[in-house]
């Protein structure tokens, strides 16, 4: 399985040819999502991320599709475990709005942390409160805004003057998506189906619980993945837990 998700040229005598590297500060990373709980529980629907190198990056175990006014929230974790970003819902709200704070160590250890500590880092909502469009934007919150002080921000929100810091374009759900900075409309990272090819067979395309997240030099990839978590709640659509397809 995990040759199929990552192949690799180990193995093959030492033969194999690879590309000079580019500077670190201009190559893009480049990861594996796998929609799978690193816990493997009945009915989870985590994530579990890997960098190019096979290495788990990122992870989010405590993930479930409950309905939203049931909901609680989503930590991403790095590969250790430790807490990076906690993501709420906000209720009754047309837009899918969630709200992204730091996480603290409280939460590591299954606490609820104190609702006033926690420092917002972005809000995002779907531009539209069509169902059928999986466009959205984010919006980053002033540095030192804390949970009770934050406000309520919307793609159509009146008193947002500022363009948004990134936007995703295109169809989250068919794995086909950019996201870009709002200041330029750059491209800071890209979704995409993936492929993988076994043995002797030719290259496949993975099936809709893996694929590729390229995240462009001088992006932080924690809050891109944070963006991604939340696009597959807003883009919500019936899930059935499956491994990678053998197709």
């Amino acid at each position: 399985m995990s040759n199929r998700i990552h192949p690799s040229d180990a193995g093959r005598g030492g033969r194999a040819r690879r590309a000079a590297p580019a500077p670190a500060d201009r190559r893009p990373a480049v990861y594996t999502v796998w929609k799978r709980s690193s816990m493997g529980f009945q009915g989870t629907d985590g994530f579990c991320v890997y960098d190019d190198a096979g290495r788990l990056a990122f992870r989010v175990d405590n993930y479930s599709r409950r309905r939203k006014l049931c909901a609680g929230e989503l930590l991403l974790m790095d590969g250790q475990g430790t807490p990076l970003l906690s993501l709420r819902p906000q209720l009754l709200s047309l837009h899918d709005r969630w709200n992204c704070y730091m996480a603290t160590e409280e939460e590591g250890l299954d606490k609820k942390p104190s609702p006033t500590s926690q420092q917002q880092v972005f809000t995002m909502s779907r531009c539209s409160a069509l169902k059928s469009s999986d466009e959205a934007e984010v919006h980053m919150s002033p540095a030192g805004t804390t949970a009770s002080s934050s406000s309520g921000l919307s793609c159509k929100h009146p008193q947002v003057a500022a363009a948004p810091a990134y936007r995703i374009e295109g169809s989250f759900s068919r794995r086909n998506c950019k996201i870009r900075r709002g200041s330029d409309g750059k491209e800071a990272a890209r979704i995409a189906r993936k492929s993988a090819s076994v043995a002797s067979r030719p290259v496949a395309t993975l099936g809709d619980d893996v694929f590729s997240l390229v995240v462009r030099p001088g992006v932080d990839v924690a809050t891109i993945m944070a963006i991604v978590v939340v696009m597959d709640r807003i883009c919500h659509k019936p899930y059935t837990p499956m491994v990678c397809s053998s197709q």
